[in-house]
């Protein structure tokens, strides 16, 4: 409940507020319940609640009440070359309060070669003075170099950071090589973090989009060409082995491809620790929108890994979700305007890259996975928010619905129907990647820190009044199956008696040593020639045709003598 660092900010005063008649959701069980909320922490849940005078009542009647949406991958107000996300820490979070989003948890993406303190300084810093919500920072590795290891440290222990990312593509400024990759994930493991990765092939990446821009391709599908899903599914593949090898738990941002998820789903069949992440993009559009005739609209989709462009590619993200094979949401908000994406109108690699989805993900994971019948009402509090919480050490302060959890709650109703549009949403970017989609399930009043910030379609937000919560490191969700795994798979060396037989000497470097000859008198000739191997060459040459040849003698007297045989008859 810290609020340190912040001046001038005025604390949001928490209501106190009666949550009447509507049906508890929580992850593992759903029931009717009144709500009572005071100093922003929910004080009773039950029915026939007795409560002080003086308190709101607020009627949730044939509605849910879920707890409010955690959107574990955000870049609000995010530096790349020279210019700034659109959508800054106010404007992100007020965006994520109307659709249900209660917490973010945004990316610190320090320069490469910087410090991480600093940098997580400058991020809490700007999301401090700005957020409507609560937040939490990642911290990603951006360049590789041993003093980090004390800096990481640091982050975990006095700082309340418990999650790194470290790249596999951007070639020549992000990106890991595969020995680092090891090195960061063993001491992740001993931190008691886990490790986050972005997982593509940034080599192959790279030579691809210098051949489609020899090819003339410069436009937007020239982005999806050149990050093919197989680039995707590789790199997951290696992230995959390099962390088990390491022994550290794993967690995929951003699952875009069909092929990305299945290596996923079937490491964690085998028991390897291991989360994917889809968001609110892949599961809810498909890439067939970069070869749009409109740049503009074409260019909003660009976002690495790339959306696949198979049109089935969300269907079976949604499914994979709701069967748990992947496990969280996020919506990796990183949004910028069409001037600011037309700094790449003539070289597609140049095209800030990021969508938009903060304020639509529960929407849409709602509308393609609850209502098609993928997953019932409990899994979507999972996925939207418990699960997070349960990884990143939030819970159950954070993504339950129980007495003494933060009254960050969200009165869902099912029925009512919206229609995702550019003109009505509330970030300030032109375009919206999910353009006239119909979503059924829309949050009616969203409650953060025990204040009402919406109702009726009207948002009552303050600026700065996020706080940043800290996580400890060690979640018990993701290092008990560590534990549990580490000793089922505890390797041991098999029981031997000494070896007492002779031993090669080989502490001198090796000599050529002359054959000693079998039979008295006679010397051995040199090497042979390996008469299995032939000496035929199409080219005419020989195999032999460096050794120096006698010149041609008749034998007189041939060994044996001469023969006799005049027949074969």
């Amino acid at each position: 409940m810290s609020y340190q660092g912040k001046k001038n900010i005025p604390r949001i005063t928490s209501d106190r507020l009666l949550i009447k008649g509507g049906k508890i959701v929580n992850d593992d069980q759903s029931f009717f319940a009144d709500i009572y909320i005071e100093d922003g922490i929910i004080k009773q849940l039950g029915e026939n609640l007795i409560v002080p005078g003086g308190v709101r009542t607020i009627d949730a009647h044939n509605k849910m009440v879920i707890p409010g949406g955690i959107d574990v991958h955000t870049r609000l107000q995010m530096p790349f070359l020279g210019l700034t996300s659109a959508d800054d820490f106010y404007q992100g979070t007020k965006a994520a309060l109307a659709g249900g989003t209660t917490m973010i948890i945004d990316h610190v993406l320090p320069e490469p070669g910087a410090s991480l303190l600093s940098a997580f300084e400058q991020w809490k810093e700007w999301a401090d003075n700005k957020t409507c919500c609560d937040y939490s920072l990642h911290v990603d590795i951006t360049r590789w170099h041993e003093s980090l290891k004390e800096e990481m440290e640091a982050l975990v222990k006095d700082h309340g950071v418990n999650s790194f990312l470290v790249f596999m593509s951007y070639k020549d400024k992000y990106q890991c090589t595969d020995s680092q990759m090891y090195e960061i994930f063993n001491i992740i493991t001993d931190l008691g973090a886990i490790a986050q990765v972005h997982a593509e092939n940034g080599d192959i990446i790279q030579e691809e989009q210098k051949r489609f821009l020899e090819l003339g391709f410069t436009g937007p599908e020239g982005h999806a060409l050149s990050h093919p899903e197989e680039v995707e599914a590789e790199a997951v593949y290696r992230a995959i082995t390099i962390a088990k090898q390491a022994g550290c738990p794993l967690y995929v941002t951003k699952v875009m491809s069909k092929a990305a998820a299945d290596v996923i789903a079937q490491a964690r069949r085998k028991g390897i620790v291991v989360y994917g992440e889809p968001i609110s993009a892949s599961l809810g559009t498909d890439g067939s929108h970069y070869w749009n005739k409109n740049w503009a609209k074409a260019a909003a989709f660009v976002t690495s890994p790339s959306l696949s462009p198979d049109p089935t590619t969300p269907d079976y993200l949604n499914s994979l979700l709701s069967c748990g094979d992947l496990y969280v949401t996020g919506s990796a908000h990183c949004t910028f305007t069409s001037a600011q994406k037309a700094i790449g109108k003539d070289n597609f690699t140049l095209i800030p890259e990021g969508t938009n989805g903060i304020e639509e993900r529960m929407s849409i994971v709602w509308e393609k996975s609850v209502a098609s019948g993928k997953m019932d009402e409990n899994e979507f509090v999972a996925v939207t928010s418990t699960n997070a919480a349960k990884l990143f050490n939030l819970y159950p302060r954070k993504g339950r619905i129980a007495v003494g959890s933060d009254a960050d709650l969200v009165i869902w109703n099912p029925n009512e129907v919206k229609i995702i549009s550019a003109k009505h949403h509330n970030t300030v970017v032109e375009y919206n990647i999910f353009e006239g989609m119909e979503c059924h399930g829309v949050p009616t009043v969203v409650i953060c820190q025990g204040k009402v910030v919406l109702e009726d379609g009207t948002l009552h937000v303050t600026e700065g009044s996020g706080r940043f919560i800290p996580r400890k490191a060690f979640s018990d969700f993701v290092y008990k199956r560590m534990k549990a795994r580490n000793r089922m798979a505890e390797i041991r060396g098999v029981p031997r008696g000494l070896y007492d037989g002779p031993v090669y000497d080989v502490t001198g470097p090796a000599k050529s040593v002359a054959p000693t000859p079998t039979c008295p008198g006679k010397m051995m000739s040199g090497p042979k020639r390996n008469l299995h191997q032939s000496g035929f060459s199409l080219s005419g040459s020989q195999t032999d045709d460096h050794i120096p040849r006698r010149t041609s003698q008749k034998i007189v007297a041939p060994p044996g003598g001469p023969s006799h045989i005049t027949s074969l008859s």
